[in-house]
């Protein structure tokens, strides 16, 4: 296993400068090494390191949950407000929509197949948005209008629906007895029992920071540590009340960062050279994950079906902008970010198939959707941050008068 960290680090390094140099994102070259790498290309990886590549993947979306906790502030969160709210589930809605609709028409889905289907692809992937976000607010770009904060506070939420949606048109795909509308309806309280929970953390650990002053790398162990204990803490929970880890995570950065932001300073700094490290992993285990054959066996009306719901995504974006002050272009820009999927396909993607072999019904929908989801990780995770990264730079104004303290 360490022979093959030593080699994804090394290797991941070489391909990251690489793309610098072309100018395209970095963790286009991660996934090609991952795809390279991995079981259905040279198999070069150990074993052992497929066995833990949950638990690495999600120590990696921790560190990157975190980085984005330290980002938002009250003062943009006031200003997207209700946008926000908006961002987080009607795009999904009209993306899941979108896809149970063409689904059947294009792909041999029934339709509760291609509402399952929908649900998968319908998360964007955090680990490819928040780098960015965070850049541009370092950058000061759309700041003024609280861009990249409405951007990172609706995509943090739009996953925890799309997953609630996906699990349960699995159980309903199955033949279990689930009731959408109480599923649906638990979300907001999974969303406010996990701010709730953050800022309880949070404060405690502003206490604690304050009255111990432990060195900045071992608040960054202290925060790491409890963001795995709500991970794990979440599974304990939910049968008694929803509740969001990852929500909760990100609420711990907001309020240490409304509380000192010396503070928050300090470990933001720790959490951006950690995720140096952690993003050759993630990248890197999520291309091992794809199996290109099995996206080309859904062919073009595959990548057809995953046009049609960034399509009714795109225009859920849209809707929730209307009226606002952001100009056609930088809405553009926020339709864009939408876009990618890779950690949550990565790691829901085999869920319906693994859901039919077990109840012994037929397989052959679980393995489009698994081949769907492939495919949407191929088709817009690459693109996906191209576009963010070079739209961005050049439609987002830059905020030369704020006086905002940043991390």
């Amino acid at each position: 296993m360490l022979h093959s960290i030593a080699v994804i680090v090394l290797a991941g390094l070489l391909l990251d400068a690489i793309a610098s140099r072309l100018k395209a994102p970095g963790l286009l070259g991660l996934l090609l090494l991952g795809l390279l790498m991995g079981p259905f290309a040279l198999n070069a990886l150990s074993p052992e390191i497929y066995a833990a590549a949950t638990e690495l993947r999600t120590l990696a979306l921790l560190v990157i949950l975190l980085r984005a906790g330290f980002e938002m502030n009250r003062r943009d969160l006031a200003m997207v407000g209700w946008r926000a709210i908006l961002m987080s589930f009607i795009p999904c809605f009209l993306e899941v929509a979108v896809v149970t609709l063409v689904g059947p028409l294009l792909l041999p889905l029934e339709r509760l197949e291609a509402a399952t289907l929908g649900a998968v692809l319908a998360a964007v992937s955090p680990a490819v948005i928040v780098p960015y976000m965070i850049r541009f607010n370092r950058e000061r770009l759309g700041t003024a209008k609280g861009i990249p904060t409405l951007v990172l506070a609706g995509a943090s939420c739009d996953d925890a629906v799309a997953i609630v949606l996906a699990t349960s048109f699995i159980g309903m795909l199955v033949g279990q007895n689930v009731r959408l509308g109480p599923e649906l309806a638990a979300i907001p309280v999974a969303v406010a029992t996990g701010i709730a929970a953050g800022l309880a953390v949070g404060a405690v650990l502003f206490v604690f920071f304050r009255r111990f002053n432990p060195r900045a790398t071992k608040r960054l162990m202290i925060l790491l540590s409890l963001a795995v204990l709500l991970v794990e803490a979440q599974a304990f929970v939910e049968p008694f009340v929803p509740f969001s880890a990852l929500i909760a995570i990100m609420a711990i950065g907001v309020v240490i960062f409304e509380m000192n932001p010396g503070v928050a300073h300090e470990i933001a700094a720790k959490l951006a050279k950690t995720w140096i490290f952690a993003q050759l992993l993630l990248f890197v285990l999520i291309g091992a994950q794809v199996d290109v054959g099995l996206a080309v066996s859904v062919g073009f009306t595959g990548a057809a079906v995953v046009a049609a719901g960034l399509v009714g995504r795109s225009l859920g974006v849209l809707l929730c902008l209307v009226r606002s002050s952001l100009t056609w272009s930088e809405r553009l820009f926020v339709v864009l970010a939408y876009w990618p999927k890779a950690t949550v396909q990565a790691a829901i993607g085999a869920l319906p198939l693994g859901a039919l072999a077990a109840a012994g019904l037929p397989t052959r929908p679980g393995e489009i959707i698994l081949a769907m989801a492939v495919l949407s990780i191929l088709l817009t995770a690459p693109l996906g941050a191209f576009l963010i990264d070079h739209v961005g730079t050049r439609v987002l104004e830059k905020d030369v008068d704020s006086d905002q303290d940043s991390p």
